[in-house]
Order: C-alpha cells, then sequence, then structure tokens
C-alpha cells in the first residue's frame, strides 16, 4: 500500500517537472525564435521590482528627469552598467537568466518610457559591419546637418566646423556622444558606437573637398 502511494506521488512529481519543462519551452518560442523576450517582457518579470517605484534609489520608469542624464551615457555604458551591476542593482538585475542582448532591451524600453526616442537595439550575434561615415549621416544626421536647422553645422560648410573641430576631434565627438543643445545623445540613435560617430563627423567636416571619409 505504502508503495503504491509512493509510486503515484514519484509519478505526479515526474509529471510536474515534465510540464513545467514544457511550459518553459513554450514561453521561449513565444518570445521569438532565437528565445529573447521583449525589453517589456523583461521589464515586467525582473526590472519593475526596482525601477517601478525607484527602490534604492534606481530611476523611476517615466522619470524623463532621471533617466535623460543616464540615457546621455549611451546604451553601451547602461548596459556595462546592468551586466557588471552598480550601485544596489546586482549583476544581471540579479538575475543571470537575462542575456546582454534582453538588458539592452530592456534599457531601452526604460529609456523610451521615459521621454527617449532610443532606436530599438539588434541582436549582437546578428549585427552588420559597422556603418561608414556617409551611410550614418545620410541615414541620420542629414536630417539638421544637411539644411543647418537649429543651428547645426551644415555638411560641408568648413567655415561652421572648423570652429568646432578646433577644440579637437575627440571633444567633437564627445559633444555628438553626450548631446549638445537641441541634438539628443548620439544624434538618437542608440546603437551608433563611439568610432561610428567619429567617422560621420569626419565625414561631414570632408564632405566636397575630396578628402572623404569611410
Amino acid at each position: 500500500m505504502n508503495h503504491s502511494i509512493s509510486g503515484t506521488r514519484h509519478k505526479k512529481a515526474l509529471f510536474a517537472v515534465a510540464l513545467a519543462a514544457a511550459m518553459t519551452m513554450a514561453m521561449h518560442e513565444a518570445s521569438g525564435a532565437n528565445g529573447e523576450r521583449s525589453g517589456k517582457e523583461v521589464v515586467d518579470a525582473v526590472c519593475s521590482a526596482c525601477h517601478a517605484t525607484g527602490l534604492h534609489g534606481a530611476p523611476k520608469i517615466g522619470d524623463a528627469a532621471a533617466w535623460g542624464e543616464r540615457a546621455s551615457q549611451g546604451l553601451t555604458t547602461l548596459t556595462k552598467h546592468a551586466i557588471a551591476g552598480i550601485r544596489q542593482m546586482p549583476p544581471h538585475g540579479g538575475n543571470p537568466g537575462v542575456s546582454d542582448f534582453e538588458l539592452e532591451e530592456a534599457i531601452t524600453y526604460m529609456v523610451n518610457q521615459s521621454g527617449g526616442h532610443w532606436a530599438t537595439p539588434l541582436d549582437k550575434s546578428a549585427l552588420p559591419a559597422e556603418r561608414t561615415g556617409k551611410e550614418i549621416v545620410e541615414e541620420r544626421c542629414i536630417q539638421c546637418h544637411g539644411t543647418g536647422v537649429y543651428g547645426a553645422p551644415k555638411i560641408g560648410d568648413r567655415a561652421a566646423w572648423i570652429p568646432r573641430v578646433r577644440r579637437g576631434l575627440d571633444a567633437v565627438v564627445r559633444s555628438a556622444i553626450q548631446g549638445h543643445g537641441p541634438m539628443p545623445p548620439r544624434g538618437g540613435m542608440a546603437d551608433l558606437t563611439d568610432p561610428e560617430i567619429r567617422r560621420a563627423v569626419i565625414y561631414m567636416f570632408n564632405y566636397g573637398t575630396g578628402a572623404g571619409s569611410k
């Protein structure tokens, strides 16, 4: 009799384990072919524990001032902080099952829920080669630098660019990374790398001179 009860319990335990495994697999399939969850899903499951209320000094979702200051550091830096942990936040938000790319998605979601306009990050495993200065300028920078709107130095206008470049190329690139005046950090493209920004600046400065820039 006892053996029978024990056997039944064992079968039920095995069934529960199998059911849990099946549910986990289904959740990953529902999240996409690569098993990565969306930013909202990660925030709801992990980040909201602190970022929904501002617990332990975490920037509260929806607080534009708090997130604006952090957004100026760029997605790469914020992701590094989330991976390694910073102040009261443990590595990976205390959940080692959250991938680096999922952290990028979650950070972008929280920034955009707090007044930001970041582009959705791309999965690093499928990233194309870094873009040339010309490609970046034509994709984004030309929107302001093409006509000089908001006082932006026009592409190829060396008279406008030279006073800025006199401070050193690094200073101009750093200004573009952090944002300056009406220009948002990284020109509003969160996935724009520092080398890509440098190439875009050089391209706009040299445009029309024959010097060119990749």
